[in-house]
């Protein structure tokens, strides 16, 4: 019946089903943990099923395909989020920065959250992210930016968040792989980083720097430089605007 049809392909849009053994919260959970373990391409509704001791029917009843599942999952990691709450304008920049590395430490802990971004359909109808932009945006809108300019400030940092992270995502993923720590590849590449910048001194520079440093710190602060030049350039904007 034209009643009963579903008006957007959307895991967010349908009616949930209660009292069922198998509930949506524990396909998610199972979900996450074997992205966690495995990846994406592991992830598929047969397997998810199998781990879940569940028949495929069952498990279609909540969710009807590996998008919407996607769309569950996102949302999911997304409630991990701690997005400070900016009382005065003078606490903009604090808070801003809580978020921005809360939401970089949830996409270290997920490295797979990166490769599915582009193929969450509406997402942004999740509870969970629904929640994180709308704390966000009060923190922009108590710095006192207009109306216009909330949402492209919340972008552009979510935007550099999610870049750097992938990029530290997929180079963690690879140390993972290899069997070693972080410092232990660094300090078995080092030898073969510094003999290949041997001839240009400005890298030669930087090399012997980072001797003795921990690399987990030289990411950490790498970061933070970028996403305070970042809130320089919004705080700059803001000054233009003059007070709210």
């Amino acid at each position: 019946m034209q009643a009963d049809r579903q008006p957007i392909p959307s895991v967010w849009t349908r009616p949930r089903r209660q009292r069922e053994q198998l509930t949506r919260e524990r396909i998610v959970r199972e979900a996450v943990r074997l992205l966690d373990a495995d990846g994406t391409e592991a992830l598929s509704m047969r397997t998810l099923s199998n781990r879940l001791n569940a028949g495929a029917t069952s498990l279609y009843r909540h969710v009807a395909n590996k998008d919407e599942l996607i769309e569950l999952v996102v949302d999911e990691v997304y409630g991990e989020l701690d997005v400070p709450v900016a009382g005065h304008r003078s606490e903009w920049r604090a808070a801003a920065s809580g978020a921005a590395n809360s939401l970089r430490a949830m996409a270290l802990r997920h490295s797979w959250i990166a490769s599915v971004l582009g193929q969450v359909g509406l997402s942004h109808l999740g509870p969970n992210v629904m929640q994180m932009s709308d704390r966000m945006l009060a923190i922009f809108e108590t710095a006192g930016f207009p109306s216009d300019e909330t949402d492209r400030a919340v972008s552009t940092v979510v935007a550099y968040v999610i870049g750097v992270a992938t990029s530290e995502a997929a180079y963690l993923s690879m140390i993972s792989r290899s069997g070693s720590t972080e410092q232990e590849w660094v300090d078995e590449l080092r030898p073969a980083l510094e003999e290949a910048a041997r001839d240009h001194p400005r890298l030669m520079e930087g090399q012997v720097a980072q001797r003795g440093v921990d690399p987990g710190k030289v990411r950490d602060e790498t970061f933070d430089y970028g996403l305070q030049c970042i809130l320089d350039g919004l705080e700059a904007r803001l000054t233009r605007h003059g007070p709210a």
